[in-house]
């Protein structure tokens, strides 16, 4: 298969993924002020709940597997932004499987630092990409600048903005995973 192919198809992933944090925003906004819709959020967290931090860790794993493929399999030399991405994606698939196979919640924390941490920077990409004089010589290296658009999708989809999909989809799925609720030890229990 092409590198094309293949960008074609991670792009497709990253619509996807869009669509499936729009439709979950809709329903967690629309089920405050409407019964229909609560009933609908509830439905989706009671089916999606219980595997959404073993999605979120197969969506790290993809996003993982994505970037890898630029860089080794298209040999698109990642800048600094993407490498700062990279470093918040890759151990989100050891967080998120480990929490997922175990069940330490107490982990989802730290796993929502660091999505947050890789979607600020993936904004901070996109900007830069879109307005190149932002870029600045100590930020980004002039020899791999940070504004190389490598693959812009349906107009719209470039590297960073997929990495933004994949992070906001893994945010997504934690917050429908619900709240991690702190085990009472023996001398807290009534």
């Amino acid at each position: 298969m092409t590198t094309d192919t293949f960008t074609l198809f991670f792009a497709l992933l990253a619509v996807l993924a869009e669509v499936l944090v729009v439709a979950a925003v809709v329903l967690a906004v629309g089920s405050r002020r409407s019964e229909a819709m609560a009933g609908a959020w509830a439905r989706v967290r009671a089916e999606v709940g219980p595997q959404a931090t073993g999605l979120a860790a197969a969506v790290a794993a993809v996003c993982t597997a994505g970037s890898l493929y630029l860089s080794e399999g298209a040999h698109f030399t990642p800048c600094r932004l993407c490498m700062l991405q990279r470093f918040a994606m890759y151990p989100l698939v050891v967080l998120l499987g480990v929490a997922a196979l175990t069940g330490w919640d107490h982990i989802r924390p730290s796993a929502v630092a660091l999505a947050s941490a890789g979607a600020l920077t993936s904004v901070v990409h996109l900007l830069v990409e879109r307005y190149p004089s932002l870029e600045s010589s100590t930020s980004c290296d002039p020899d791999n600048p940070c504004s190389i658009i490598w693959v812009e999708r349906f107009g719209y989809l470039t590297i960073p903005a997929m990495a933004l999909s994949g992070f906001l989809l893994i945010l997504t799925l934690l917050a429908i995973a619900g709240p991690v609720d702190r085990p009472t030890t023996a001398q807290e229990a009534p």
